[in-house]
C-alpha cells in the first residue's frame, strides 16, 4: 500500500545540556529440470525485527503496483511523496531506565584543517549494543574537560526490546584545533521534548540555491532544489534543533516543461540551524525499472550551488539502470574527520569479530589511494572494485565485508574511509538499480513476484493480475556497460557506509542490491515471491543471505521495506531448515555442506568445493549474531564441516582446506556419512597411510610441516576462506569447535591480514 504523510515535526530524543548557545531486464521456463520440487515453506521473521509481518504470509503488496503506474512525485504535495516514511521515528519517554551519565562508546573527531574551528557541525551515524540506549533516554556528548555537547538524535532503527539499534547523531563542536584530536563520550542523558531548526524558508531567504544541469542530443535539460523546496515538494530525513535534511527530487526537465522520461535528479540539503553551512547532496539515476526503452545516455551535466559550478562532466556514459552522486557543501565544508569505535561496532553484532591485533602499516593506505584514483572514481567507475564483479581469483571485495571496509573499520584511518565511502558512492555505476515509479522505492518481489533480468517475457505472467511483469527490453546495442554484476563475486557495498554515517544514499544502495539479488534468477526457480536463494551457486546463496541480513536488520522501521527484506530471510532460512538442519529431503546429508545450486560440480560431480561451502557457513553464522533466530540451528548444522574438517578421526586437519573434496562415489549415489569417508575418498592410498603432518605428507603437498595447502601464506588463500566458518563455529554447543580452532591457529603458515582482512574473523 502507499504511505502517505505529511511532514509534520516529530518528537525527537535531544540532550540539551549545558548549551550556552546554539547559533542532515525477465524470463525463462517454468521448470528446471535440474531442482527438485519443493514444498513452500511457512515464513516467519527474524525474532529480533520489531517491524516484521504480523503472521508468516508475505507482505501486503503495494496498491500502486501497476507496470503501467506514473510518477506521483510531480503532483506531490507539501511534505508528502509516496514511498517511504522519511521523518524520524516519533519517541514518548516514559520512566528512565539507565542511571544518567552512563557511557555508551566514544567517538573522535579530528580536524583536517589547518586552523583552529570554532561551531563546527558533525553528523554520523551510530550503531549501538541492544539496551544500551532504551528509548526512555537518550544521549549527550561529553568532552574531555567535561564540557557537554548537545546532540540530536535521529532514531532509524530499534532493537527487539526498543532500545536503540541506530541512529544518525548531530552536533555542533565547540573548538575543534587542528592537530588536537577531540574525544567525546556518549552518555546517557534524561530525554527532552524536541525543538525545531532550520527550514526551508529561512535557507531560501539566505539565498541558497541549488541546481543539477545536463545536455542530452543538443537539448538542456535542468533541475532546480529551490524551486522544489519553495514549492513545498520535499521530504525530512533528519529533523530538530541542531540539524534538518530535505529531500526532493524531480525528472530532469527542459526549457519546454517536458520531462525526460528516465533520467532524474534527486537532491538531500542538510542545512544546519544559525549557520551557513548547508550539504548538498546531488544523485542523477537512470533507473525507472518498467519505463519503456531502457538505454544509456551520453550527456554533459553541470552541478552548481550558489552560483558556483561544483561539479562538471562532458560525455558522460551514463549506464542504464544506474546511478551516480556528488556532495558539495554552501557556506563552507566543515574540516571534520569522524572516527568511531571500531571495536564498540563489533560488540553490536553489525560486523564480524574482526582480529584487532592486525597492525596496518601506512603502505596500505598509500596502496588504497594509489588505485582509488582517475576515472575509477568518476560516474561508472568502480573504486576499489572490479568492472567485471565475476572475474576468478581472490581478492580485497569477496567476503562478508570488503578488505577496504575492514581496514577502515580497525583502523579508523581517514584516507581508508575516502576509499570505503567512494567505492560504495561508486556501487551505483552497476546496472542494478531498479526503481519503482509507484511507490519511488527499490522494485520488490512482493510487488512483483514473477520479475527477472534473465530476458524475455516467457514465465512472467502474473496470473492474479494478468499482468507480464518483465522489464522492458534493453537491447545490447544501447545498453552495452563495461560494469557486469554478479551474486557469486559480490561485494557488501553500502552496509558499513550507512552505518557510520547515515547517509540516505548508501540506505538505498543496499537496499538495491538487495532487491537485485532475489530478482535476478528464474521466477519458477526461486519461487517466485519468495525470493529463495536456491538455484543459485553456493557462494552466490552466501553473499545475498549476507546482504538481506544486513539491509533486513538495519533499514529503518518506519521503511516498508524493512519487512519485504525480514520475509525474504525467513523464506530462505525456512527452507534450508526444512531441506538440511531437518534431515529430510534429496538435499539432506550428515557431512554438513550444502548440496543444493550447483554444489556437486568437482571432481566430475562426485566433490565440492569446501572454500565455498564456508563461505555460506560464515553468512549463516554472521546473520545468527546479528539476531536471526532461524540461522542459528543452520549453523548448528553447518558448523559440522569445517569443524570435522580439522578434528574428525580418520583425517588429517593439514589438508582440511583443500579446494574440492569427495562427497560421494558416483553421481546417483548418497553422500558419505563420515568425514572420514570424505578423506579417504579425496586422497590417494599413499596419503591415506601416511601419519599427520609428517614430513612425508608435508612434501606429498608441497607445503612444510604444519602448512595448510591452498595458499596458507596468502590472505585470499582457501584456509583464509576457511577461517571465518572455524571463528562462527569455535562457539556452536555440541561440536569441538574450540580444539577445531586451536588446531587451526596452531599451523605454521599465517597469511599477512594487514594486506587484506576480509578473512581475518576470530571467535567471539
Amino acid at each position: 500500500m502507499r504511505n502517505t504523510y505529511t511532514n509534520q515535526p516529530s518528537r525527537m530524543l535531544i540532550a540539551l545540556v549545558s548549551l550556552a548557545s546554539l547559533s542532515a531486464c525477465g524470463g525463462g521456463s517454468d521448470l528446471d529440470p535440474t531442482q527438485p520440487a519443493q514444498s513452500a515453506p511457512a515464513v516467519t521473521a527474524a525474532a529480533v525485527q520489531t517491524s516484521a509481518p504480523a503472521t508468516d504470509a508475505a507482505p501486503v503488496p503495494s496498491a500502486d503496483r501497476a507496470v503501467t503506474a506514473s510518477a506521483s512525485t510531480e503532483s506531490a504535495k507539501q511534505g508528502s511523496r509516496s514511498g517511504m516514511l522519511l521523518t524520524p521515528t516519533t519517541l514518548t519517554p516514559t520512566s528512565p531506565t539507565t542511571t544518567t551519565g552512563t557511557v555508551v562508546t566514544d567517538v573522535r573527531f579530528e580536524s583536517t584543517g589547518s586552523g583552529t574551528q570554532t561551531g563546527a557541525p558533525v553528523t554520523f551515524g551510530q550503531v549501538f549494543v541492544q539496551g544500551a540506549v532504551p528509548m526512555t533516554s537518550t544521549l549527550s556528548g561529553k568532552l574531555a574537560n567535561g564540557t557537554m555537547v548537545p546532540l540530536q538524535l535521529d532514531v532509524k532503527a530499534k532493537h527487539a526490546d526498543g532500545s536503540v539499534r541506530h541512529a544518525v547523531i548531530s552536533a555542533v563542536l565547540p573548538s575543534l584545533v587542528a592537530g588536537t584530536p577531540q574525544v567525546m563520550q556518549l552518555v546517557t542523558a534524561s530525554p527532552y521534548a524536541a525543538s525545531t531548526g532550520a527550514t526551508p524558508s529561512a535557507l531560501l531567504s539566505s539565498g541558497f540555491t541549488a541546481s543539477a544541469h545536463l545536455t542530452l542530443a543538443g537539448k538542456a535539460y535542468s533541475v532546480s532544489a529551490d524551486t522544489l523546496l519553495k514549492d513545498g515538494k520535499f521530504t525530512n530525513w533528519l529533523a530538530g534543533p541542531i540539524v534538518n535534511e530535505w529531500h526532493v527530487m524531480s525528472p530532469l526537465k527542459a526549457a519546454d516543461g517536458s520531462s525526460h522520461p528516465h533520467l532524474t535528479a534527486r537532491i538531500a540539503i542538510r542545512s544546519y540551524t544559525g549557520s551557513k553551512k548547508t550539504r548538498v547532496d546531488f544523485t542523477i539515476e537512470n533507473n525507472w525499472a518498467h519505463e519503456p526503452s531502457p538505454q544509456n545516455f551520453l550527456y554533459n551535466t553541470q552541478l552548481v550551488v550558489g552560483g558556483q559550478t561544483v561539479y562538471t562532466k562532458t560525455d558522460l556514459n551514463h549506464y542504464h539502470h544506474a546511478r551516480w552522486r556528488k556532495l558539495a557543501w554552501w557556506g563552507g565544508e566543515p574540516q571534520v574527520h569522524v572516527k568511531h569505535n571500531g571495536a564498540y561496532m563489533m560488540q553490536t553484532r553489525a560486523v564480524p569479530n574482526y582480529d584487532q591485533t592486525i597492525v596496518y602499516p601506512d603502505s596500505v593506505f598509500t596502496s588504497y589511494m594509489t588505485t582509488y584514483t582517475g576515472t575509477r572514481t568518476e560516474p561508472m567507475g568502480v573504486g576499489l572494485a572490479l568492472f567485471g564483479m565475476g572475474a576468478a581469483g581472490g581478492r580485497q571485495d569477496i567476503g562478508i565485508l570488503p578488505g577496504w571496509t575492514v581496514t577502515y573499520l580497525m583502523s579508523q584511518d581517514k584516507r581508508a574511509k575516502h576509499v570505503t565511502m567512494g567505492t560504495a558512492d561508486l556501487a551505483g555505476s552497476w546496472p542494478i538499480h531498479y526503481r519503482n515509479k509507484a511507490t519511488d522505492r527499490p522494485i520488490s518481489l512482493v510487488d512483483y513476484p514473477y520479475l527477472t533480468i534473465l530476458g524475455g517475457t516467457a514465465g512472467t505472467l502474473n496470473k492474479a493480475t494478468g499482468q507480464l511483469e518483465a522489464f522492458p527490453s534493453c537491447p545490447k546495442t544501447l545498453c552495452t556497460v563495461k560494469n557486469t554484476p554478479d551474486t557469486s563475486h559480490q561485494p557488501s557495498f553500502a552496509f558499513v557506509p550507512y552505518i557510520v554515517s547515515g547517509d540516505y544514499y548508501y540506505l538505498e544502495e543496499l537496499q538495491f542490491w538487495a532487491m537485485y539479488n532475489t530478482f535476478v534468477s528464474n521466477p519458477s526457480y526461486r519461487e517466485h515471491g519468495k525470493g529463495l536463494v536456491k538455484p543459485d551457486q553456493v557462494r552466490g546463496q552466501a553473499w545475498t543471505l549476507r546482504t538481506l541480513a544486513q539491509a533486513a536488520w538495519i533499514s529503518p522501521d518506519t521503511d516498508p521495506l524493512k519487512a519485504h527484506f525480514e520475509y525474504f530471510m525467513g523464506t530462505n532460512l525456512d527452507w534450508f531448515n526444512e531441506n538440511y538442519t531437518n534431515g529430510v529431503g534429496v538435499y539432506a546429508n550428515s557431512l554438513g555442506i550444502i548440496t543444493n545450486g550447483y554444489a556437486v560440480t568437482y571432481k566430475s560431480g562426485l566433490g565440492i568445493g569446501p572454500w565455498m561451502d564456508d563461505f555460506f557457513t560464515s553468512a549463516i553464522g554472521y546473520a545468527s549474531e546479528m539476531g536471526f533466530t532461524k540461522a542459528t540451528p543452520l549453523l548448528a548444522y553447518k558448523a559440522k564441516f569445517p569443524v570435522d574438517r580439522m578434528t574428525a578421526p580418520g583425517s588429517c586437519w593439514l589438508d582440511g582446506a583443500a579446494y574440492s573434496m569427495k562427497v560421494r562415489d558416483t553421481t546417483t549415489g548418497p553422500f558419505y556419512k563420515t568425514f572420514a569417508e570424505v578423506y579417504k575418498g579425496t586422497h590417494t592410498a599413499e596419503v591415506n597411510a601416511m601419519e599427520c603432518n609428517s614430513a612425508a605428507m608435508a612434501a606429498a603437498f608441497g607445503v612444510k610441516i604444519g602448512e595448510m595447502p591452498g595458499y596458507s601464506g596468502v590472505t585470499t588463500g582457501y584456509p583464509s576462506n576457511m577461517q571465518p566458518a572455524l571463528a562462527y563455529s569455535a562457539n556452536v554447543p555440541g561440536l569441538d569447535g574450540k580444539t577445531a580452532w586451536s588446531k587451526f591457529m596452531a599451523r605454521t603458515v599465517k597469511p599477512n591480514y594487514s594486506k587484506g582482512p576480509q578473512f581475518a574473523i576470530v571467535p567471539r
